[in-house]
């Protein structure tokens, strides 16, 4: 899938999705805005909730909550034409440092992952490091059928509302 057209800042830059270990899943990309602005995309709702769901996916998130700072909490209830009830994913926000580092947990399951995203600013550009650690291989193994693989389009479409396109 195309992340972006030839010649254009999206086409670029790629995302990089690489397995680390039994338990662990790295995902990089570089966009092209300044840190502060990228780490707002992922801490403000109203911005948040416009690129965090894959369009493919069919999916709507229809409750976005988020509570970002240390200590904090995040609640998101998606919902998916082929299923009867919402899908709730939600956990704590263990550590925030504005515009350079996120780390939160997934506590919908005994197998949430604990994910720690970094912001690295160079040149007015942002290196965006997406890293989860796994309970157990099994849980990594469900992440990399399901949810993860919309990591890249996600990635895509931030690109894009960071580019003033979406």
């Amino acid at each position: 899938m195309p992340e972006g057209k030839q010649g254009s800042p999206a086409a670029m830059n790629r995302t990089a999705v690489e397995r680390k270990s039994d338990r662990e899943l790295v995902v990089t990309r570089t966009f092209d805005a300044p840190a502060h602005i990228v780490f707002e995309a992922w801490s403000k709702p109203e911005l948040f909730k416009r690129w965090w769901v894959p369009k493919s996916a069919g999916m709507s998130l229809v409750s976005c909550d988020m509570d970002v700072r240390t200590g904090g909490g995040y609640r998101f209830v998606f919902r998916h034409p082929a299923f009867d009830q919402p899908m709730a994913f939600f956990g704590t926000y263990k550590e925030v440092t504005p515009h350079k580092r996120i780390v939160w947990t997934n506590e919908e399951s005994d197998q949430g992952a604990v994910t720690t995203v970094t912001f690295e600013e160079n040149a007015g550009k942002t290196l965006v490091t997406f890293h989860e650690l796994y309970p157990t291989t099994a849980a990594l193994e469900e992440a990399l059928a399901g949810s993860a693989e919309g990591l890249p389009e996600q990635f895509a479409q931030l690109d894009e509302l960071l580019a003033g396109r979406l």
